[in-house]
């Protein structure tokens, strides 16, 4: 496999596990925010949506709902991003 087909597979990977987390809340929080985003994204922001991604659902919905505040090891910025996409969603 090339670089660019090993990125591929992985942008398809996440894409997938997005819309498939266990909680249908998550799926359309981070379902829509893959198909949208993923495309564009390098290895490093691919990284950062991993980690994210790697949460479980019950905390992540708390902090994407501003019922919680996320710990410390959260990538706030990348969090930020991600309820801005849903909500601009949300808006339409």
């Amino acid at each position: 496999m090339t670089a660019g087909e090993d990125i591929a597979m992985r942008r398809k990977k996440l894409r997938y596990r997005a819309w498939h987390r266990g909680t249908r809340e998550m799926d359309l929080v981070l379902g829509p925010y893959a198909d949208a985003h993923t495309e564009a994204m390098d290895a490093a922001r691919l990284d950062r949506l991993e980690a994210l991604m790697s949460e479980e659902d019950p905390p992540l919905l708390t902090w994407v709902m501003g019922q919680a505040t996320p710990p410390d090891h959260i990538d706030l910025d990348f969090l930020a991003e991600v309820i801005a996409d849903h909500h601009a969603r949300l808006a339409r």
